[in-house]
């Protein structure tokens, strides 16, 4: 088949989503299809520019920077994402390229209408990867009241299920949520699970031999830091834990939320708690085999689910989580079934401690842990298995 994948996001970035669409579209690639990536790009001086990276075709469109901005001009521009995209490609060596089936990647919930261009000249299916939903969980966490802005983001948010065939949501707990959009004729709602490709550890640029904690048990956090992760409660776990010499709390990535906790964990004179700016995707495996417990966070107000992909991460490496989600999250029901960690709904600091000191003093044997989140991760999160999964939505 000729795919395209459609996302706001691509290699060189180091954002989890960047990594996932690599990960599928290089598999698709092994498996003989060929595969365009359509993806903004603020760097590039021209409408487009085009090249192969490692077998993939990637068409990169001129577009206004949405990453990393404030809110309102992150609003706008992302409002008019679709349709500098749509002039790139339309000025672009593949504006009359047809293709079997069209993949877009979400958030952003603003390439509705680009996917719906592509996929209308060229007569195919379409098939959503949806991560989130989105202007949802704004509304949870509080960011976003349901006035006028958030019937805009709604209406996006339709036209977008709109022009999808099939859509890929990261549980069952999303079904109720498109029970309306799904009793249409010809779509269909499936759980389509987070992937990752496993690496191999070709060593990090951090090395925590060379900082404050040196010779502890790490809990790692590989990730974003915002709002949606709500992280306040791991700074208090570090400083109940400061006690514990043998116990330290590594934060690595980027986010809205990044200096604040920085700034926290500076004015309780945390020793035990270091920061460090996010790493190449290829240098994930070196830091994490550094680690002892690998950290998940999602605010507890949200109220749709998902499976981070920094929990494959911690699978991929063999290391068990502590994670803290939202009340139903199914995540929780995954820890427990494969016994790779322990998962907690709430906001008491207690509850969590009681957790860390488990995995910290070695109550579970780390090495049954490993082998048990390995093979989780080959089970369900490979990206054979969505690739699959994907291709057969598109050929419906």
């Amino acid at each position: 088949m000729r795919v395209a994948i459609i996302a706001d996001t691509y290699l060189p970035l180091r954002t989890s989503g960047a990594v996932q669409l690599r990960d599928l579209a290089q598999e698709l690639v092994r498996q003989g299809h060929a595969v365009t990536v359509l993806v903004p790009s603020t760097e590039i001086a021209r409408p487009w520019a085009l090249e192969m990276l490692n077998g993939v075709q990637v068409l990169r469109l001129k577009a206004f920077r949405t990453k990393d901005i404030g809110r309102v001009r992150r609003t706008i521009s992302e409002s008019l994402l679709s349709f500098a995209m749509w002039r790139g490609w339309r000025k672009s060596p593949l504006r009359n390229e047809r293709w079997d089936g069209v993949i877009w990647y979400s958030p952003t919930i603003f390439l509705g209408p680009l996917a719906g261009a592509v996929r209308r000249a060229s007569g195919c299916r379409g098939y959503l990867i949806l991560r989130d939903i989105f202007p949802e969980w704004a509304v949870d966490m509080g960011l976003l009241r349901r006035g006028p802005i958030y019937q805009f983001f709604k209406a996006v948010e339709r036209f977008q299920y709109s022009v999808a065939d099939t859509i890929g949501v990261q549980s069952p707990s999303n079904f109720p949520y498109f029970s309306a959009w799904a009793g249409k004729p010809g779509r269909r709602v499936e759980v389509l699970q987070n992937w990752l490709a496993d690496a191999v550890d070709v060593g990090c640029s951090i090395s925590v031999a060379d900082t404050p904690l040196a010779g502890r048990t790490i809990f790692v956090y590989a990730g974003n830091m915002g709002v949606a992760q709500g992280m306040d409660i791991f700074i208090d776990l570090a400083e109940r834990l400061r006690a514990r010499k043998e116990i330290g709390f590594l934060f690595v990535g980027r986010g809205t939320d990044v200096q604040r906790l920085r700034a926290l964990a500076a004015q309780r004179a945390l020793d035990n708690v270091v920061f460090k700016d996010e790493v190449e995707p290829h240098e994930v495996p070196g830091l994490l085999a550094q680690c002892h417990v690998g950290l998940v966070a999602l605010d507890p107000r949200h109220t749709t689910h998902n499976v981070p992909g920094k929990f494959l991460t911690y699978m991929y490496a063999g290391l068990p989580v502590l994670a803290r989600i939202n009340p139903g999250n199914d995540l929780a029901a995954l820890i427990e079934a494969d016994g790779v960690g322990y998962a907690y709904a709430g906001d008491s600091v207690d509850a969590l401690l009681g957790l860390a000191e488990r995995l910290a003093d070695g109550s579970e044997n780390r090495e049954s842990v490993a082998t048990r989140a390995r093979a989780l991760a080959a089970r369900e999160f490979s990206p054979q298995a969505v690739a699959n999964q994907i291709l057969a939505g598109l050929r419906r």
